[in-house]
């Protein structure tokens, strides 16, 4: 059995200093940082509004001064060089210090960050934590740097069709503050990217390299994404117009928070490689998974791990997962979401398919996953 290849290319929108991408590796994580501040929340407020230019400006008042640029810069021979460019989002102040939210590609690798604000001032920022598989990260400056923070609107009452603005840095912070406007093309968007994918918000707002890390906001000027890749090409060569993603709010605030308070994520895992049903031919799933045709939707166990708890719990490789605690996964995103509910040491029910035959077991979540 073979896996279709996607045809399409994502990038994440990060500036580097030549046009090319921004996606770094290799800097350990700040793992050890406490703070003892109340944790950031969604705002409860209607974020239906009339799309108009005066609404669209107020909105894009309240949060141009939360708004920053953020600069990863790597040691060479003895001096610091900048490597890439990308934005953020200050969400807090506390205990004299100003929290940003923004992009993991955006800082990883770096040997230093530097933040430029709203006014042009530049002050070195700390990484507080990160997190790779989200691809969000938590910097802080001291809170003078910072003139105003931005709130979190509820990601989960947006619609298609409303109107959103994307703030940001695009090819660097010479365009500092630029804003773009759009729609909400899709509320929940599974991309094929990223060892499985992620759901994201789809906008057509223009997000360019440089945006990575940037808030999307509706037009009551709250935040309800942070802006993280575009697609940009086919494989054929095709360019692509007017598709950007975001990460939803609800999403980066749970995030955000645990990294404020921890400096990294620690997730279960099930000790398995996935791949998506959806992307396995039809005649595979006949021939080699052998599922009833009833079942249109899961992640099918490409390799499990020895000793892991998905062997202990008896699953094999083409098994298809398809629910856990009786919610359905249809695919590795879903998998992922229902799984990261659950902390180390809890136990879960898992629905699967060996063959046609369906399956019902129990496994505790001994082993962990950290980023």
């Amino acid at each position: 059995m073979q896996k279709s290849l996607s045809n399409i290319i994502l990038i994440g929108a990060a500036a580097g200093l030549l046009g090319g991408g921004g996606v770094l590796v290799g800097q350990e994580i700040y793992d050890n940082y406490q703070t003892t501040h109340s944790p950031v929340r969604l705002k409860s407020e209607n974020t239906q509004e009339l799309s108009s230019s005066s609404n669209a400006t107020s909105a894009y008042n309240k949060v141009a001064n939360a708004v920053v640029s953020v600069l990863n810069f790597k040691k060479s021979g003895g001096s610091y060089t900048e490597s890439s460019e990308g934005s953020g989002v200050a969400y807090r102040k506390a205990d004299g210090s100003a929290f940003i939210v923004t992009n993991n590609h955006v800082i990883d690798g770096a040997d230093k960050v530097q933040v430029i604000n709203n006014q042009g001032k530049q002050v070195m920022a700390t990484v507080v934590g990160k997190d790779s598989t989200t691809d969000l990260a938590v910097l802080k400056v001291e809170d003078s740097a910072i003139n105003s923070v931005a709130s979190f609107g509820d990601s989960d009452k947006i619609s298609v069709g409303q109107t959103v603005l994307a703030i940001g840095s695009p090819l660097g912070s010479q365009y500092a503050s630029t804003v773009t406007e759009g729609i909400i093309s899709a509320t929940k968007r599974l991309v094929e990217a990223n060892n499985g994918g992620s759901t994201v918000i789809q906008t057509d707002a223009a997000i360019n390299p440089g945006n990575s890390g940037g808030p999307l906001i509706n037009l009551a000027g709250q935040v309800v994404g942070i802006n993280s890749m575009k697609l940009s090409a086919s494989t054929t060569g095709s360019t692509v117009e007017g598709m950007g993603f975001a990460i939803p709010a609800d999403q980066v605030v749970d995030i955000v928070n645990k990294l404020a308070k921890y400096g990294k994520i620690t997730r279960p895992a099930l000790g398995i490689e996935m791949v998506n049903l959806s992307l396995v031919p039809a005649d595979d799933q006949k021939s080699t998974l052998k599922l009833p045709t009833s079942v249109t939707g899961g992640a099918v166990v490409m390799k499990v791990t020895k000793g892991s708890v998905a062997e202990k719990a008896g699953l094999s490789q083409y098994d298809v997962i398809t629910a856990i605690d009786g919610k359905a996964v249809n695919n590795i995103a879903d998998l992922r979401e229902n799984l990261y509910q659950h902390s180390v040491g809890s136990k879960i029910t898992m629905d699967f398919y060996h063959g046609s035959t369906k399956k019902t077991v129990k496994i505790k979540l001994t082993q962990r996953l950290a980023n």
